[in-house]
């Protein structure tokens, strides 16, 4: 893991998912299952993690999480249309209140001139509300993974702190 504050981020989300009596999962691209495994680092996270679905080919994502081929086909793997419904996908799948789905560009080839290395989309779902956003990571693939991977973590967190 990457330091201690992203176990503590970690630990308070878990105790904040528990106090709220919510559950959480995870669609994962790009991170390969890095956020899931994170999660499950915690004791005590059986409580409220539910699992993770890693959806690294196109297949995948269409045929366990139910991303459309019509928006693959139009908008790429990488795209927030996409991202919105693998969190759809696994929150389907899993029966949970609290998801986070993501799938980016962690290099070093694969980049284009739209979609560069570094470009990830983040969709988050809480209590079927979905927001989507668009970062961009610099660094090494491994870098770019571990802040894709934190960077939906403290988000869901930001989220939970704000309306959940």
């Amino acid at each position: 893991m990457k330091e201690e504050a992203v176990i503590d981020l970690i630990a308070l989300l878990g105790a904040r998912l528990t106090a709220t009596g919510r559950r959480f999962a995870t669609a994962e691209s790009c991170t390969g299952g890095l956020i899931a495994a994170w999660c499950t680092d915690i004791p005590g996270s059986s409580v409220w993690f539910e699992g993770g679905v890693v959806a690294y080919a196109n297949d995948v994502k269409r045929d366990l999480l139910g991303v459309r081929e019509g928006t693959l086909a139009a908008h790429g793997a990488v795209s927030e249309e996409v991202v919105r419904e693998m969190v759809a996908g696994i929150c389907r799948i899993a029966g949970v209140q609290a998801a986070v789905a993501v799938s980016g560009i962690a290099g070093p080839d694969g980049g284009t001139a739209d979609k560069p290395v570094g470009t990830v989309w983040i969709a988050s779902s809480l209590d079927g509300v979905i927001e989507a956003h668009r970062f961009h990571f610099a660094g090494d693939r491994r870098t770019i993974r571990e802040d894709t991977a934190e960077a939906a973590l403290r988000w869901t967190m930001e989220r939970m702190e704000d309306g959940g």
